[in-house]
């Protein structure tokens, strides 16, 4: 390839650190459960709820942290949460009804996404929060609460199409949510509905990473909460979703030659940094740059927590540059928080079985075949580029050195790349080696799994660590109090 191998290490909490360096257990699990096979962390899901509670604390707000649970499907990850003070944010009957046999009681549970007439009864007979959409969607619940005589449903209204004054910033569209234009109709809904729907609040879902535009819709919810009490209403919390985002990279400076890199190669300026090419986005026009870089910014320091924090500390331009923050506490609004990807940040990582490894003809990079498909390692699916970490089976074998590698899957397809880009490893990998894709919780483990070709999907355990010794269970079989003691 020519000059410096481009890393892309990954960024590793000391959970994830400490499985990876017990190659042990994880070529044991390999062994026993086959490849690929997902690995969770529980308790990291905890702690992590707890990283997002001292935001709240620092900014002395009250509210509640809601898992998105559609960001992993985990059995163990949701029974660990329900172990905490945190809630459930369920997107399908499914989810709705996992949560509730997880642990989870109603009053933790909201309920958003489309939905069809069961998933909207199952919500109305448990009295979960629902987030509704629409006028429609206020009438479809109330029609439902009414024909089987139900208690009256704590509702959220889903509001879109923010803008500012002045100096115009204008949140980008979604078909989640009623343009704060046409507020008027929805809540004149809810009041004529007023027997059967309880207005607890507002609430947003913005598919950006954007300080501005989250701090524009946090606003523009507080306004639309200002007419609610002009009418009479008495809400108390507004929902922000979540879209917090996860720093996946442990250097930012390896990201940025990277990305460098990739746009000298797209130029043809340096040889090729991926199969066939392929510019994430980027093409080469006559020798001018088109497109956009079509990735997610895998080196982000401020996400998570952090990107809360900065969002809360955020100028309200509508409200004369006070603080959100400020503002939430003064008119005594709850706070609801809805993370996925960020709330799953070191929760997991994917195990791969290297199947054969083998040269090119032209002498270049090494083709790597896993026991896997691109559907089972969705890290590009999402746009996030990170190296895995070569776990060997013999640990005595000599180093050789950084190698380039282009990795396929097991699937009869030329499309079942791995990864579209070549990716540098500090070794060779060999047979029987396993690959270790990590930070694959959110969105990236289960959420693209198919049975193509009748390929197994991976399986999935869940880990923890006591007394030193980390110990495992199917993720089926895993219990807050299997972790405490329990059956293991």
């Amino acid at each position: 390839m020519g000059g410096q191998p481009l890393y892309l290490a990954p960024r590793l909490g000391e959970a994830l650190r400490s499985l990876l360096e017990s190659p042990g257990l994880v070529h044991t699990l390999t062994d026993a459960l086959g490849s690929p096979l997902n690995v969770v962390v529980p308790d990291q899901l905890a702690a992590n709820v707890e990283r997002f509670r001292s935001v709240f604390g620092r900014h002395h707000l009250s509210g509640q942290v809601f898992f998105a649970h559609k960001a992993n499907r985990s059995s163990a990850l949701l029974r660990r949460l329900a172990a905490t003070d945190a809630g459930v944010d369920v997107a399908s009957l499914g989810e709705l009804r996992h949560a509730l046999g997880a642990g989870l009681t109603p009053d933790r549970i909201t309920a958003t996404g489309p939905k069809n007439p069961e998933f909207l009864w199952l919500a109305a007979r448990t009295s979960v929060t629902v987030g509704v959409d629409s006028a429609d969607e206020v009438e479809q619940l109330a029609a439902v609460i009414r024909k089987f005589t139900l208690p009256r449903v704590r509702v959220l209204l889903r509001l879109s199409g923010f803008e500012t004054s002045g100096v115009r910033v204008l949140s980008r569209r979604s078909r989640f949510g009623t343009p704060v234009r046409e507020v008027g109709p929805l809540l004149e809904t809810v009041e004529r509905n007023g027997d059967v729907v309880d207005l607890v609040g507002v609430a947003f879902h913005l598919d950006t990473t954007s300080l501005t535009e989250k701090a524009t819709a946090l606003a523009g919810c507080l306004a639309v909460l200002e007419e609610c009490r002009r009418r009479g209403l008495r809400p108390s919390a507004v929902d922000i979703g979540g879209g917090f985002g996860v720093d996946y990279l442990a250097d930012g400076e390896q990201w940025e030659r990277y990305t460098s890199e990739l746009t000298a190669a797209v130029l043809g300026t340096r040889p090729p940094l991926s199969w066939g090419g392929h510019g994430y986005g980027l093409r080469n026009e006559s020798g001018t740059l088109r497109g956009t870089l079509g990735l997610y910014p895998a080196h982000r320091p401020v996400s998570g927590p952090r990107y809360l924090d900065e969002l809360l500390a955020h100028p309200a331009a509508s409200f004369g540059g006070r603080p959100l923050a400020a503002l939430l506490l003064e008119h005594l609004y709850d706070l609801h928080v809805e993370p996925g990807r960020a709330l799953l940040d070191q929760c997991g990582l994917t195990l791969a079985k290297v199947l054969e490894v083998r040269a090119r003809e032209d002498g270049e990079e090494l083709l790597v075949r896993l026991a896997a498909t691109a559907d089972d390692v969705a890290l590009e699916e999402h746009g996030v580029l990170m190296d895995p970490v070569v776990v060997s089976r013999d640990a005595a074998r000599s180093e050789t050195g950084p190698v380039a590698v282009h990795l396929f899957g097991s699937l009869c397809l030329e499309t079942d790349l791995i990864t579209r880009r070549t990716v540098f490893l500090p070794r060779r990998p060999a047979p029987g080696d396993v690959l270790a894709f990590t930070n694959t919780a959110g969105y990236c483990m289960d959420f693209h799994a198919t049975r193509a070709q009748r390929q197994p999907v991976a399986r999935k355990v869940a880990a923890w660590q006591e007394g030193g010794t980390w110990h495992w269970c199917l993720d089926d079989q895993y219990w807050p109090t299997t972790s405490m003691g329990g059956a293991q």
